[in-house]
């Protein structure tokens, strides 16, 4: 396999924005690629926005984000208060808390819902990501669920186990709100990474995965 290299400023700080429309999305999505980054990088600034959730939830994701992010790398944690489950029907009002995020430093990498997730909150962030950043790297976690939809991303980020078990750790630890979910597991956690791990042949066993429509490569 080919191994694609971020063209990376070196006068600054990395920048990634992580983007989930619930309050365990991004952890689920691309927690273990947030530890890498965070190893391979230097001192990477990492924001971290998450479209919906009540006040119980909110303290479950910042708990999460201080268990994979540590101090020197957090950028902002914000949070929309749009209702779980009917993005659609608040389309407008979404579409200009996205626009805000340009307010933001801007990202040389984005992390959001794939395109053609099952979810209808999902779909819609993905939606709106695109349509307000135009000339960024966007790469498209995926989610299991209930719905199925797991598709065949072309973006693999192998993971060590110590990561891929720290993202799960994090997981069941920060959200006790979703242990009565049959799919909350650490089974289903560690069963997608190791999916993923097999088709990339991860030295580890361990990846993470992605879509990445639009990548722009100059070669060498």
């Amino acid at each position: 396999m080919l191994d694609l290299v971020l063209a990376l400023s070196k006068q600054r700080r990395v920048r990634v924005l992580c983007v989930g429309a619930h309050c365990d999305d991004i952890e689920i999505g691309c927690g273990a690629t947030l530890l890498t980054l965070q190893q391979r990088l230097r001192r990477p600034i990492i924001d971290w926005v998450v479209c919906s959730g009540i006040a119980k939830r909110r303290a479950e994701t910042t708990t999460a984000m201080q268990m994979l992010v540590v101090a020197a790398n957090r950028g902002g944690l914000l949070f929309g208060d749009f209702p779980d489950g009917r993005f659609p029907g608040v389309y407008g009002e979404i579409k200009d808390f996205c626009e805000g995020l340009k307010r933001l430093p801007a990202p040389d990498l984005i992390m959001c819902h794939e395109r053609d997730d099952r979810h209808q909150d999902h779909r819609v962030v993905n939606e709106m990501i695109w349509n307000t950043f135009r000339d960024h790297v966007v790469l498209e976690y995926e989610i299991p669920k209930w719905d199925g939809g797991l598709g065949q991303p072309n973006v693999y980020v192998p993971v060590d186990a110590r990561q891929a078990n720290a993202k799960v750790n994090a997981l069941l630890k920060a959200y006790r709100s979703q242990r009565g979910r049959g799919w909350f597991t650490r089974d289903t956690f560690m069963a997608t990474l190791r999916l993923r791990g097999i088709e990339c042949r991860s030295p580890s066993g361990y990846a993470e995965a992605f879509h990445g429509r639009k990548l722009r490569f100059r070669g060498g």
